[in-house]
């Protein structure tokens, strides 16, 4: 199934069911909104008075009451679409909070497109390299809602600056270690290629590669990157595909510290950054148009791996002996 396709219940079901468990338990946690997700936290609000806090659609004064509060010693969780959360509330979140070095845990729906009938305004595929831009903070894109969950819980317990993408795509099943490191998920001679897998994206790669000759990884936390992790898998001449559901490159400066001293071949595939889609189809007529669908996936491994795209074998195609992969 390819990136963007929903499978059960979603992660912000699931980060709504959470939050009555974490405030229980955390009682400096409040949660801060502006309008989204009020209706569906009416009960939470009332079991816990004075700690769901909507704002109204004020979402650069949301971080600012996060900011006041996290200086009083609360843990604020902040929540809203991504596009109102981290590109209109931007100055905030670098004054507010990075610059008075105090921590809250943003949690944004909508991922690239997942909202993308509602036009350009709910589209934030640059997102996640905004926030990593920014000092101190650790950046979640988690896979599957077990996932957000356990980073929620987990997260609440800290003070750090953190920030929790949601998206309606989703894998099969969790797989996220809880330190953030990488995880091998397709093993394979060490020589073989290796594709990085980043968050709801592991299904559509497990999909695009499944007779390529590719080892295949892990990871629901993209930044800060577990670089020990990635030089262990890559090898002395890492031959590399990065496949992100958010910017194309966004993990490009992390690689390349990571693999400094070491001759790489490294594709980035992402939400390529000269695309703006004026046609408002679905997620994932818009993960198909960016080329982050199974398909697409699949072509830039081809490249990466030196055959002319399409020419590696499919179940049921052309005998893979055809084509001898540069490796």
């Amino acid at each position: 199934m390819s990136a963007g396709a929903p499978r059960g219940p979603g992660m912000r079901a699931r980060f709504y069911a959470e939050l009555d468990p974490v405030l229980a338990a955390h009682p400096d946690v409040d949660v801060v909104l502006a309008v989204i997700g009020a209706g569906n936290l009416a009960p939470v609000a009332a079991r816990h008075p004075g700690r769901v806090i909507d704002v109204g659609i004020r979402e650069q004064a949301m971080i600012g009451v996060a900011g006041g509060l996290a200086l009083t010693g609360r843990r604020p969780i902040v929540h809203t679409y991504a596009p109102f959360l981290v590109e209109r509330a931007y100055e905030q979140l670098k004054l507010d909070l990075g610059h008075q070095d105090v921590g809250a845990i943003l949690v944004s729906i909508g991922a690239s497109f997942d909202a993308s009938s509602e036009g350009r305004t709910h589209q934030a595929p640059a997102d996640v390299a905004l926030v990593s831009a920014l000092p101190g903070w650790t950046v979640h894109v988690p896979g599957h809602p077990d996932e957000v969950a356990a980073m929620l819980h987990a997260e609440a317990a800290t003070e750090r600056r953190v920030y929790l993408r949601l998206s309606t795509g989703q894998n099969r099943r969790p797989w996220a270690a809880p330190d953030g490191r990488l995880v091998t998920i397709r093993p394979g001679p060490p020589e073989d290629p290796l594709v990085l897998a980043v968050g709801p994206m592991l299904d559509t790669v497990l999909e695009a590669t499944a007779d390529l000759p590719v080892r295949v990884a892990y990871t629901a936390t993209p930044h800060p990157l577990d670089t020990d992790g990635l030089r262990s898998l890559a090898g002395p001449t890492p031959v590399l595909a990065v496949v992100e559901p958010s910017l194309e490159g966004t993990s490009a400066a992390a690689v390349a510290a990571a693999l400094v001293d070491r001759p790489s071949r490294v594709a980035h595939v992402g939400v390529p950054r000269d695309a703006e889609l004026r046609r408002y189809g679905s997620a994932s007529d818009h993960a198909a148009a960016h080329g982050l669908d199974a398909a697409g996936v699949r072509r830039r491994v081809e490249e990466l791996l030196g055959a002319r795209p399409g020419l590696l074998a499919v179940p049921g195609g052309p005998d893979p002996r055809a084509v001898s992969p540069s490796r």
